[in-house]
């Protein structure tokens, strides 16, 4: 398993070591031996899964405030482009981005800390999304900023996406005053 540090402080790239043969693949999608190593004393409690029957779905930017989720996100069939925002008010990368592209053929894998706000466009269609939390999901603590707020100029790439209402009507990050503390 490799791991990469991100231009966003504590955002990791993650590629298992996958096994193929006639039958199909193995690997380990998590262990925590290998996260404590890289002093990443990580404990997840609950996972989560997305379906998605449509390409240019956005989902997010969502994060939790009083009970921050950190996110280990993993694409188990099809393919999206994760958007991280770093929204900890304070932070010296306050309302920078990054995008990965995470798809089901490599099983790439992304962390997000708490503190970061969390989004992605599904690529393909009948993509699913599974991501372990490192927190409860509290639904009085869920925040979030809108996919297309002008200062954050993230290029999505897609013209009419399929968003919810509650993501439509999210401010935007200089609207929002629930922010993380750095």
């Amino acid at each position: 398993m490799i791991i990469e540090e991100q231009s966003l402080e504590n955002v990791l790239l993650i590629s298992p070591d996958i096994f193929k043969d006639d039958r199909g693949y193995f690997f380990e999608s998590y262990r925590d031996s290998i996260f404590k190593e890289k002093n990443l004393n990580i404990k997840f409690v609950q996972d989560n899964e997305v379906f998605s029957k449509s390409k240019n779905v956005i989902r997010g930017l969502h994060y939790q405030l009083n009970n921050p989720q950190g996110k280990l996100i993993h694409v188990i069939n099809g393919a999206i482009i994760d958007v991280i925002v770093d929204v900890r008010d304070g932070s010296p990368d306050f309302g920078k981005s990054i995008m990965l592209s995470i798809n089901s053929d490599t099983h790439d894998m992304v962390y997000v800390p708490e503190g970061f706000a969390h989004g992605y466009l599904v690529l393909e269609k009948n993509t699913i999304v599974q991501y372990k939390c490192t927190n409860y999901y509290d639904p009085t603590s869920e925040f979030g900023i809108r996919w297309d707020d002008n200062d954050l100029n993230i290029s999505w790439g897609v013209a009419n996406p399929i968003i919810s209402d509650k993501d439509r009507n999210l401010p935007t990050l200089k609207e929002q005053s629930n922010l993380p503390v750095y």
